[in-house]
């Protein structure tokens, strides 16, 4: 008999500030291998900052994030950079940079950490795009040229060229209309199904998040109130979680004006 596996990503009792004011108050969130988490939450209630501490850009003030068991809150140098060759990332805007082509985006990372040759970086980067529907003639152009769905194609297959173990994707749908979004969503469950590889999400986007989470956690005050399988979200009986998918002023959650 064997023990059970470690989750591949989780948080243990996280807390964060800033300038006084808690934004994650014990977070603890545990996302198992090849399964997609979708984190939702009001503005300001700490979503982004929960992955930015997992990615290694925040250092949380109390509390541990365990990759495969293993727990990396404090991991500097080689060793950081060897486990973020783990993590894959769409940002909310894309970021892409517009003095480079499309195809040198996807690579980047290739090309500037991984030290890939440009050749074949090339190569995999117009593979990546195929992916997600993007030619080679669109391979040259600018960022600039390209419209927002096609934006956050690009931003996909940079997320997605270096076949990561761990994605995450921050306002995947924002600005998009709803066809394009749904678009880029059923090219988000594609992907990650085709990896294998463990996805976290945060969003607004309801839509979206029914579609590519496996499950779905609700942040509030810097801690998850609410946890259940995507499908059972409308029959939570979660105020908090009711009054967020519902857009109700009244409620437990208590907007800002």
């Amino acid at each position: 008999m064997t023990d059970e596996a470690p989750p591949k990503l989780e948080w243990r009792g996280v807390k964060k500030r800033f300038q006084g004011r808690v934004v994650l108050d014990g977070l603890d969130l545990a996302v198992p291998r090849g399964r997609s988490l979708v984190i939702i939450g009001g503005s300001g209630q700490g979503k982004s900052v929960t992955i930015k501490i997992a990615i290694g850009l925040l250092r949380p003030d109390a509390g541990e994030v365990r990759v495969d068991g293993r727990d990396v809150t404090r991991l500097r140098g080689a060793e950081r950079r060897d486990l973020s060759r783990e993590f894959g990332m769409l940002f909310q805007s894309a970021a892409l940079f517009d003095s480079l082509t499309v195809w040198e985006n996807v690579a980047f990372r290739l090309l500037n950490a991984d030290r890939v040759p440009r050749a074949e970086a090339r190569a995999r980067a117009l593979e990546a795009l195929s992916r997600v529907g993007l030619g080679p003639n669109v391979a040259q152009q600018s960022p600039g040229e390209l419209s927002g769905g096609m934006q956050k194609r690009v931003g996909l297959a940079r997320a997605v060229v270096s076949q990561p173990e761990i994605i995450f994707f921050d306002e995947p749908t924002t600005g998009l209309d709803p066809i394009t979004a749904d678009v880029i969503n059923d090219l988000i469950v594609e992907q990650v199904r085709r990896l294998g590889c463990t996805a976290v999400s945060i969003t607004h986007d309801m839509a979206s998040a029914r579609k590519i989470a496996d499950e779905i956690a609700m942040l509030h005050e810097g801690r998850i109130v609410w946890r259940g399988a995507a499908a059972d979200i409308d029959r939570s009986g979660n105020p908090y979680v009711e009054q967020f998918i519902n857009g109700r002023a009244d409620g437990p959650i208590k907007g800002a004006v």
